[in-house]
């Protein structure tokens, strides 16, 4: 029986979808963000969290086991040295998956995926987004500033006629 046992194949023999994902993390560690189908990007995302989740320790052992799945030096060395500064206290979800529309040719859905920590345009965002904005209309506060002073005005006149007479 096949209980529990479903993850998707991609159209592939077992070792060519190993070399795929393998090229295509190391292709994400290098460039920070790759475009690919959403199929593809879901299973990267599976393959490529538990090597970022291992090279948070920087042993021999851990550098082995990850060289193992990637079998590229330089990709390594860069997770190991760039990346795991970055995601040293980021608890997981280290990829996240854009969406982009679908392929002219297949109609097959494709998509961004990329390190979470490298993306400075939504890092921008989220500091954008603390400042304190309100809902309201900027059209309704200008109306009732410029109605305030029209009110005060007439309030003044009446206190000047008092004065003078």
């Amino acid at each position: 029986m096949r209980h529990n046992k479903k993850f998707n194949h991609l159209g592939r023999t077992n070792t060519h979808r190993e070399a795929m994902l393998s090229n295509m993390a190391s292709s994400l560690i290098k460039h920070k963000r790759i475009f690919t189908t959403t199929a593809k990007a879901k299973a990267l995302r599976k393959f490529v969290e538990p090597l970022i989740t291992k090279c948070k320790e920087d042993t021999t052992h851990s550098r082995r086991v990850v060289f193992s799945t990637l079998q590229d030096k330089n990709a390594v060395t860069e997770l190991f040295k760039e990346v795991a500064q970055k995601i040293g206290d980021r608890p997981g979800g280290y990829t996240r998956i854009i969406k982009t529309g679908n392929r002219l040719g297949d109609n097959a859905a494709m998509c961004f995926i990329e390190l979470v920590d490298y993306n400075e345009n939504m890092l921008k965002d989220t500091t954008a987004k603390k400042t304190t904005k309100t809902r309201r209309s900027r059209k309704k506060s200008t109306a009732a500033e410029t109605a305030a002073p029209v009110a005060e005005a007439p309030a003044a006149e009446a206190t000047e006629e008092k004065a003078a007479e």
